[in-house]
């Protein structure tokens, strides 16, 4: 080594470089490249540039580290430690200088563009880099001399301190950054958004000397039928908290083209949903910071993924256009602007909202969140993704292109349209089991993990009680009752003379099974009915027939592997979802949860900014496949209203499945050919 210039190596990047002795240890990172987060710009303030100095022997870089290669420690890192206290070990890079050649780690919390691992298996890295970000800045004061305004010298500070501008800001910045300066002695922190792509920043917020505080932001899921949101916190990505609701608009209509039908019928009824889903979002909010315990004025930042009409009335949009070929949309690019331009006005006043492109005028931007999350578009193999509610949507796909399309499931699987259904919440039943032989039913409640035949059960739900089923509770009671021989595979109930089981109950002129009767209690008593098994028929052929035109187009029979998103599906069990037919036929191990795979790409966009540009240029190379024109989407239809379809094989089902050979008539019982034996029922 040079004795005027030592070398520094930063670990885990490899990247080193010689400098001067005296040099800080952040200004070398910065000078390298290296990433190493500061807020406050090298005063010792905010410690988010820690540093892990090595000594010894280092062969791998050829370099060995003597004791006092880096300055003593001085009195602003021993104040911080005795304040907050320093990890064994770790240094202020803004505070340790180099003295001779050192190997510098920094640790993962020391890194900007840290990665965040979402709790579920599947979860992917989040690179943080985003939009919104806190700088301190040191500002000349103002002097006969140099005249210029304030913000003019922030912006000045800005682009000599941190490399950002040019900067405007708004009104209500302006009239708090006079004050700011001053109380703050010349040094304040700023809130500066840098929209993806482009030059100018704006200021979005302003604080006398180090804000201690932070910066949030909102990643939310518009649903037709329920509303999610994540706050996180701008700086690591961590969620702070989560939290929904159901969507208000349902009571306009439960599926898209209801709304769209009401909008038509009824003058204003746009304005009508505009203001109720605005007020959802202000509820929410509210609520989820306060679940953190934060200021909802230091949210400047909210990311929004939407279907089309939800999209649509979001903004204020006439939607009727979405409810007629060619279903155009009035915009398909993605949107930045300020959240008080769609009556977010529960967060802070200056925060930006942005908007994920839509794919097409039925395939939104909640399923483009879904391609940012999954990357059908960078996939081995052959991959299908299903995003399961009121609307679904779909996309296949990997890297020779991907291929999206929506299908209109309708309510069912979320528990609507169900006799005895609900929604997920303490007290449904959410999971079920019968014995093929007894044909008796047990069953899981949410709130509980005791079956209710165990011992217990009554103690464990005494508090929610048994009040319903829920989505993956009815699609799991149906498959049930076909692999138990209760229901044929054109979904027809049978009689109890025909099951063998009382509980299967006659209800008119078909049939109903009971799961659970606490009528004499004044409880409910939950049956599936022969209604309850149409919706779901209806809701999965839907789904299957998406997936199958997809596959169609794609030239395929089969699929290598299958993603259920979206909240819901993550609750589905893969074999149940087999049975049923909601799925093309592959081994069950090869179909997978995402969970909400749209909120999670809601909140890498939120956190990072490459990938808002990154999803729009994915975006405009998804092919979109339109259900509602293409000629063979009824025959698909038709075909897998059977159970689990009249005319696709299902190998791999059969390898750990086998359902009963049986056939009801209209009566629920089954039909006699004269011999006395039962004939299977013929289906064209």
């Amino acid at each position: 080594m040079s004795d005027q210039n030592p070398l520094v190596i930063f670990t885990p990047s490899g990247k080193r470089g010689h400098f001067p002795v005296g040099t800080p240890i952040l200004t070398a990172a910065r000078q390298l490249g290296v990433d190493l987060d500061s807020v406050c710009g090298g005063r010792g303030i905010c410690s988010k540039c820690q540093i892990a100095p090595s000594y010894g022997d280092f062969p791998k870089h050829g370099v060995t580290v003597r004791e006092g290669a880096l300055s003593p420690w001085n009195e602003v890192e021993a104040r911080y430690d005795r304040v907050r206290g320093l990890k064994e070990g770790r240094r202020l890079g803004c505070q340790a200088k180099v003295e001779g050649d050192i190997v510098v780690d920094v640790p993962p919390e020391s890194q900007v563009h840290r990665q965040v691992i979402r709790k579920a298996a599947s979860a992917k890295p989040i690179v943080m880099d985003p939009a919104t970000r806190l700088v301190m800045i040191d500002v000349v004061e103002p002097d006969m001399h140099s005249p210029s305004g304030d913000l003019e010298r922030v912006a000045d500070a800005l682009q000599a301190q941190w490399d950002i501008g040019p900067v405007t800001a708004r009104l209500p910045v302006l009239k708090t950054l006079q004050p700011a300066l001053r109380k703050g002695n010349w040094q304040i922190s700023v809130a500066v958004h840098t929209p993806a792509g482009e030059d100018v920043s704006q200021i979005l917020g302003v604080w006398p000397g180090f804000h201690e505080a932070g910066l949030y932001g909102l990643a939310i899921d518009l649903g037709s039928t329920t509303i999610a949101a994540h706050l996180c916190d701008l700086s690591d990505g961590r969620v702070l908290a989560s939290s929904g609701l159901m969507n208000p608009q349902i009571r306009f209509g439960e599926d898209l083209m209801s709304r769209v039908s009401y909008v038509m019928m009824n003058p204003g009824g746009d304005a009508e949903m505009t203001a109720v889903v605005q007020h959802a979002l202000n509820d929410l909010a509210s609520e989820i910071a306060d679940e953190a315990g934060i200021d909802p004025a230091l949210i400047f930042e909210a990311v929004i993924v939407c279907n089309p009409v939800m999209h649509h009335l979001l903004l204020g949009i006439d939607p009727v256009e979405l409810g007629q070929a060619p279903f155009a949309l009035a915009t398909s690019r993605s949107l930045t602007m300020d959240a008080v331009e769609i009556g977010l006005t529960g967060i802070a006043p200056t925060a930006q909202l942005y908007i994920l492109p839509c794919i097409a005028g039925h395939v939104g931007a909640d399923a483009a969140a879904v391609a940012l999350a999954e990357e059908p578009n960078n996939s081995q193999d052959l991959a299908l993704i299903v995003d399961v509610g009121t609307n679904a949507e779909i996309l296949l796909g990997d890297t020779n292109g991907v291929l999206a399309c929506s299908s209109p499931t309708g309510p069912a699987f979320e528990g609507a349209q169900i006799s005895s259904g609900q929604r997920a919440a303490p007290g449904a039943i959410e999971r079920i089991e019968i014995d093929p032989v007894t044909k008796e039913p047990r069953f899981r409640v949410i709130g509980s993990d005791v079956w209710s035949d165990d011992p217990g059960f009554a103690e464990a739900t005494k508090d929610s009680g048994v009040t319903g089923i829920c989505g993956s509770g009815i699609i799991e009671a149906v498959a049930e009752m076909r692999m138990a021989g209760l229901v044929d595979a054109s979904g027809l109930v049978g009689s109890a003379e025909a099951t063998g089981t009382a509980r299967n109950e006659p209800t008119g002129r078909v049939h109903a099974y009971l799961i659970h009767d606490a009528t004499d209690t004044g409880g409910p008593r939950i049956t599936v009915t022969q209604g309850d098994i149409r919706a779901i028929q209806l809701a999965k052929s839907a789904l299957y027939a998406g997936a199958r035109l997809l596959m169609d187009k794609r030239g395929v029979d089969t699929v290598d592997r299958v993603v259920l998103a979206g909240a819901f599906g993550a609750h589905i069990s893969p074999k149940h979802a087999m049975v049923l037919g909601m799925i093309p036929d592959v081994p069950l191990d090869k179909v997978t949860s995402a969970g909400n795979a749209a909120g999670h790409g809601a909140r890498i966009a939120l956190c990072n900014r490459a990938a808002r540009t990154q999803i729009e240029e994915v975006v405009g190379q998804i092919h979109k496949v339109e259900t509602a024109v293409e000629p063979r989407f009824q025959e698909h239809f038709i075909n897998a209203s059977a159970i689990p379809h009249a005319t696709d094989p299902f190998p791999e089902l059969a390898k750990i499945v086998t359902l009963p050979d049986v056939a009801f008539g209209a009566s629920g019982a089954a039909p006699d050919d004269g011999s006395g034996r039962r004939r299977r029922r013929r289906r064209g």
